[in-house]
């Protein structure tokens, strides 16, 4: 029996698959591909979170079911970690809730709060939850851009203006994957006072908020005033503390959508498993020197690659934040567009990235390279490229006889 899934037939084919199948059969061909695909620390977890973590699994008591919102203690110490670094006051019981990750925050508050055919702003490009979460819940995505200038603003009018209904929400990324761009609390400022104008909510991503290079931790747009009247914002444990398989987050701020979902996760989940809400609480009260030795670590791999890709002869904007690369494709392959492009570095460079595309139409011009290798490897994926493009002639010329074989 074949029946067509109305969720389903919303969601166009990922678009990573392509490239991801590809290096699965370099790989299994004994091929060295070095993969800066997929935003995925390297890292272990600093050693002092998984002690915690296997103290507290030696306790049966914490093999029972735990709370979907997060348990006091882990909740207590978000709202501290929120005092501390943006000087922004919490009430742990009905501003602040553990989830899974910030995707699966993202993605439960959109089914919570989204009815068929409410329109969302979101930037293009930008994370691919940030719109197939609304998406999924039946939502309209309207695209804005992602350049935090005065031009964001003109859009998000016009957009506003032409929007049937009015927009319920406008979804917000900075330090932003996978551009890497970074906002001022200026920014923040007039953001909030537009969407508290029109009445839009204001859901804001800072999962990136602790990788930053240029020694200006990016705000949080709860330091505006009044913005939780409008705004929640969502960030992750696995960047920061290097934690990603952990699978734990939190949203924090307004408590109308904090306790929307609140009520959703109830019916889905019973929370992470509570050994690991116990290491996270470890991890934001305890001992912040293996934050700032991860953001070296990424700001020296930034440092390497921009430097490396250069002498290779491809030219790449130094991202302020985030742990990737958002890089123009080379002039000669332009026209290729970034799905080709991609797949050309992995079959002649050894060399895996993300096609711009797969985060919206407006980044196919780019490529985007995780932070994930160390420095001695991205130093060998530049030599690669650079002999890739000194043949680059000859590369696009194969190229192009393939693709006219495979269109006959």
């Amino acid at each position: 029996m074949e029946q067509q899934f109305h969720r389903i037939k919303r969601l166009p084919p990922y678009v990573f698959n392509e490239v991801n199948d590809m290096k699965a059969k370099a790989r299994a061909a004994g091929e060295d591909i070095i993969d800066f695909g997929m935003g995925n620390p390297d890292q272990p977890t600093p050693p002092h979170i998984v002690a915690k973590l296997v103290e507290t699994i030696a306790d049966p008591r914490s093999h029972r079911y735990s709370a979907s919102r997060g348990i006091t203690g882990l909740r207590k110490a978000l709202a501290g970690y929120y005092q501390r670094r943006f000087n922004v006051d919490l009430d742990p019981n009905s501003e602040v809730i553990a989830t899974l990750g910030s995707k699966e925050g993202l993605a439960n508050l959109a089914s919570a709060i989204t009815s068929p055919g409410d329109v969302i702003l979101v930037p293009n490009p930008s994370y691919p939850i940030h719109q197939f979460g609304f998406i999924i819940a039946d939502g309209a995505v309207r695209n804005v851009p992602v350049v935090p200038d005065q031009d964001f603003f003109k859009a998000v009018e016009s957009a506003i203006m032409h929007s049937v209904p009015k927009p319920k929400a406008l979804v917000l990324n900075y330090p932003n994957n996978p551009t890497g761009y970074t906002c001022s609390l200026d920014f923040y400022e007039q953001a909030v006072d537009f969407c508290r104008h029109h009445e839009i909510w204001i859901l804001s991503d800072i999962a990136y908020s602790e990788l930053y290079f240029d020694g200006v931790p990016p705000p949080s747009i709860l330091q505006v005033p009044r913005a939780k009247e409008i705004a929640v914002e969502f960030s992750s444990m696995s960047k920061t503390y290097s934690m990603p398989g952990w699978r734990i987050g939190f949203a924090a701020g307004n408590k109308q959508l904090i306790s929307a979902l609140q009520r959703i996760k109830s019916y889905l989940d019973y929370g992470a498993f509570t050994p690991i809400q116990v290491a996270a609480t470890a991890a934001l009260n305890g001992p912040q020197d293996c934050v700032e030795e991860i953001r070296q670590l990424y700001k020296g791999r930034r440092d390497t690659l921009i430097e490396s890709m250069q002498q290779a002869g491809w030219d790449i904007p130094a991202p302020p934040a985030t742990m990737f690369a958002w890089a123009p494709l080379p002039p000669a392959f332009r026209h290729l567009g970034s799905n080709e492009f991609a797949k050309l570095l992995l079959t002649e460079a050894q060399v895996a990235v993300s096609p711009g595309v797969a985060f919206g139409e407006h980044g196919d011009g780019f490529v985007r390279i995780g932070l994930v290798e160390n420095r001695q490897r991205i130093r060998q994926a530049a030599r690669n490229v650079k002999a890739f493009l000194s043949r680059y002639d000859k590369v696009l010329e194969e190229s192009e006889r393939r693709r006219a074989v495979a269109g006959e």
